[in-house]
């Protein structure tokens, strides 16, 4: 591998999307490093699943991105990809909130060479309820910022026979809405997650595409391979009073996947001794 710190330099980047993510990911790779991007034609990734649940998605969503990513750059003959793959529920550790979880990843062909980052925030609209009056609907509308974050309405959580997707004005919402109901009394209705009707989401994956830069422009500091970066946390920051070790982060590990070299840097959030209130023994 040569010339390892400019690899990725005016080359074609093949975004592996339908869903228009390719506005936000787009411009941060031009401007970072001159790569022309574009999406491949009639390229249907709902054949590797829907949130609306048409399609199950088989693999997890890492398994899942890198065969997008591949797919993409296959059908395109292009060398080096990037691909996003999303999946809402509830917060792993804040239970009662919802999360976005945003997988990305960029695979270079030429370098042999993947790199992959993974973004979660709280910052989604994800619901979806069962309504029964125009009122019901429209307060939960207003809940998840409808307009601006389309709708999706279907006869219930489970059927997917009767479904309208991308709904983002109210006459079509009330439409679809009253054509559903006098059919069975009750209409489910949830926020459409795809990329391109969802505002929220699409800053999330323009955060983890920021997040992919940096890791593309970190380098080992044995080989110069772009993607040195965190793959292990260690535990036991002391406490600052007795002196315990906590369960608190006391340094990261940085590895390279080129040459192996790896790197531990303590105190990676800037305190050397952590907060007695999180000591096992302090305060039991």
């Amino acid at each position: 591998m040569s010339n390892l710190e400019n690899i990725f330099e005016g080359r074609r980047v093949v975004i592996a999307t339908q869903h228009q993510k390719e506005r936000v990911i787009g411009p941060i790779l031009e401007k970072e490093f001159g790569l022309f991007s574009f999406v491949p034609i009639d390229f249907d990734t709902d054949l590797l699943g829907t949130f609306s649940g048409e399609v199950e998605r088989k693999k997890n969503p890492l398994e899942t991105v890198r065969q997008k990513c591949l797919m993409a750059m296959e059908a395109t003959h292009c060398d080096l990809g990037i691909a996003s793959e999303g999946s809402f529920g509830p917060h792993p550790s804040l239970f009662f909130i919802s999360a976005d979880e945003e997988w990305l990843i960029l695979i270079d062909k030429k370098n042999n060479l993947e790199i992959v980052v993974r973004e979660l925030s709280t910052q989604t609209n994800f619901n979806g309820m069962e309504v029964t009056s125009e009122k019901q609907l429209l307060d939960f509308a207003e809940s998840v910022q409808f307009p601006s974050h389309a709708l999706i309405l279907r006869k219930s959580k489970e059927e997917a026979s009767e479904i309208a997707k991308g709904i983002n004005d109210f006459t079509k919402l009330k439409v679809v809405f009253n054509s559903l109901f006098e059919k069975d009394n009750r209409v489910y209705a949830e926020t459409d997650m795809r990329a391109m009707h969802n505002p929220s989401r699409m800053r999330v994956i323009e955060n983890a595409t920021r997040e992919l830069v940096k890791r593309m422009q970190s380098l080992c500091p044995e080989c110069k391979t772009p993607g040195f970066s965190i793959t292990d946390a260690k535990k036991g920051l002391p406490c600052g009073l007795c002196g315990t070790p906590t369960n608190s982060i006391l340094s990261h590990i940085f590895s390279c996947q080129h040459c192996g070299f790896s790197k531990e840097a303590h105190f990676p959030h800037g305190k050397e001794s952590e907060d007695p209130t999180y000591c096992d023994y302090c305060n039991p």
